[in-house]
């Protein structure tokens, strides 16, 4: 008797094929199986946990001056060597970490928040508005952020607070023009006029229509911001424009390090370095991974933003 004699007319049937029909990937695991993503990944779960585990394993002080130990090299009582004055160069590795992460991360987070508010309300608004909040955007983009870095140096203190305050309010112009482009596209979308036309509220039409569609483009910018804020963060330290001393952080510890490359301190040049270069570099092949899980169209417009 044949499958179709067996049932009764209008029964459904489990046919052997469902069983084995392959299942949609989500997005984060599209992430996991893009190769430089899922290498990227790793490597930087292996640099927080040496930057923020590794100093409750390797208790050692950053700032305790070895007076009989300057500029020694790495050994088994220093494993990265000591600098100039005689401090553990491993401990004020993983504590310049802490610090790089932390300012980077802060700074490209606060930056996307201004950035997404700033260019959603501008694209949804249109109009004068729009076009008020984008001239505004483009005279902030003609200041040169070094410009305005040095100024701000001259007249403040450099703290934590005020270097993510400074590179957020140097990143923030880019991140609001990809937005309001998104939102562009998106409000002329049937499903947002039909939702204006009922008579939704704009706070309700951004939260619930808008800013979920664009997250995706979000997302992508975010962690190419990360990157660069990090970068940021080290350029500015190596330009003297960090946080003063004695609190390390890696662009900081390359920069003082140069005046010894004559004397071949290369304990103190090579690990900042390679730190500051393998932290963004997996930063940006996870944004490579996150760009292909959401799209191609999207992920481009977004390294364009950033």
């Amino acid at each position: 008797m044949s499958v179709q004699e067996s049932v009764e007319p209008g029964a459904s049937v489990a046919l052997p094929e469902d069983d084995w029909a392959p299942r949609s990937l989500t997005r984060l695991e599209r992430v996991w199986q893009h190769p430089l993503a899922r290498w990227g990944i790793l490597v930087l779960l292996a640099i927080m946990v040496f930057c923020f585990v590794g100093p409750m394993l390797y208790p050692a002080s950053p700032y305790t001056l070895h007076m009989s130990a300057l500029l020694q090299p790495p050994s088994a009582r220093f494993p990265s060597g000591t600098n100039n004055l005689g401090r553990n160069m491993l401990a004020r590795l993983m504590l310049g970490g802490q610090t790089s992460l932390e300012v980077g991360f802060a700074a490209a987070i606060a930056g996307m928040s201004v950035g997404v508010v700033y260019g959603l309300v501008a694209g949804y608004s249109g109009g004068f508005v729009d076009a008020l909040m984008m001239r505004i955007v483009d005279m902030l983009r003609a200041i040169p952020g070094l410009f305005l870095l040095l100024f701000v140096d001259a007249i403040v203190k450099p703290s934590p607070l005020i270097l993510v305050l400074l590179i957020a309010g140097i990143s923030w112009h880019g991140v609001s023009r990809l937005v309001r482009g998104e939102v562009l596209r998106i409000r002329s979308e049937g499903y947002v006029e039909a939702a204006v036309a009922a008579g939704a509220s704009n706070t309700l039409i951004m939260r619930r229509y808008l800013l979920p569609n664009a997250i995706g483009t979000i997302i992508v910018a975010t962690t190419f911001h990360i990157a660069d804020a990090i970068l940021a963060v080290a350029g500015l330290s190596f330009l003297g424009l960090g946080l003063p001393p004695p609190l390390p952080n890696w662009g900081a510890m390359l920069a003082n390090s140069m005046a010894y490359l004559p004397q071949n301190a290369w304990w103190l040049v090579y690990p900042p370095g390679f730190m500051i270069l393998l932290t963004v570099l997996s930063i940006n092949f996870i944004g490579d991974g996150v760009r292909g899980a959401f799209g191609r169209t999207g992920g481009r417009a977004a390294r364009r933003g950033a």
